[in-house]
């Protein structure tokens, strides 16, 4: 028996199938375009072939991106945000890979907090956190936020910075803010569920 109201325990309800048939929807168009693509490579259409994993590969991406949404925290008190969105981004955004977006404000105040995965210039950022040389060389600073390495670049004066981080040496996490200080960044940088983020397949 539903604990809910039964106006609110239809919406539940409601819920839980639209999620349902939206991974419906995902799986029927990536595993469609699979078997299309095996198709064509058995008829010697490779160009097509090619095409069709092309497509199915940007979905999984695309998949990957609204898995992370999910991970961008809400927004702190006093502040306000925008739907989180994601995109498998190409290679002008940090060299590709997939990510996921939320814009927080607070009258004049901005912060802007990504979450990244797959992509190439992981190698150079991870070099950055095992070299306190070049965590340094712009002004950043090593420090450790919720149990995580974090490189924190503030300048209070401007009332602007940054805060990285590395999780799991799959995920970059960049937190960007103007008209701010270091505590709310960090107040961001707190708010993420990092052990469920590095358990993610």
């Amino acid at each position: 028996m539903c604990a809910l109201s039964a106006g609110k325990c239809k919406i539940a309800l409601l819920s839980i199938v639209l999620i349902a048939f939206s991974t419906v929807v995902w799986a029927d168009d990536i595993t469609t375009s699979i078997n299309e693509a095996l198709q064509y490579y058995k008829n010697g259409e490779y160009t097509n072939a090619v095409e069709s994993l092309n497509y199915a590969s940007q979905l999984i991406q695309q998949k990957k991106g609204a898995g992370l949404e999910a991970f961008l925290p809400e927004p702190l008190t006093g502040w306000t945000a925008q739907a989180p969105t994601s995109q498998a981004a190409g290679a002008a955004m940090f060299g590709g890979g997939v990510s996921a977006e939320r814009r927080y404000s607070k009258g004049s105040s901005s912060i802007t907090l990504q979450i990244i995965t797959d992509s190439p210039l992981m190698q150079g950022v991870m070099m950055m956190f095992s070299n306190p040389m070049f965590a340094s060389s712009d002004g950043g600073k090593l420090e450790k936020i919720a149990g995580q390495k974090a490189i924190v670049k503030c300048d209070p004066a401007n009332k602007n910075g940054e805060i990285k981080i590395v999780v799991a040496n799959r995920f970059f996490v960049l937190i960007e803010g103007d008209g701010v200080t270091k505590e709310d960044l960090k107040g961001y940088a707190e708010a993420i569920d990092y052990e469920k983020l590095a358990s993610l397949p």
